[in-house]
């Protein structure tokens, strides 16, 4: 249960930390254009894929306890 409940809430910082770095009032973020910018999209990547497993392994140990 723990594994589910940790992959959700990195899944909705990940969400909330995303919707934040959006260009807003037509100005871009400011990691964009500098030496930074790939790393963010690695970043949200492997935020993404880490909450995904830990939400999946979590499902499964529910799954697997019953």
């Amino acid at each position: 249960m723990f594994l589910l409940i940790a992959g959700l809430v990195i899944l909705v910082i990940t969400g909330a930390v995303f919707w934040y770095c959006l260009p807003r009032n037509g100005n871009a973020h400011r990691f964009v254009g500098t030496e930074f910018e790939p790393y963010v999209g690695v970043a949200f990547t492997t935020a993404v894929a880490l909450s995904f497993t830990l939400t999946l392994s979590g499902v499964l140990d529910m799954i697997g306890n019953q």
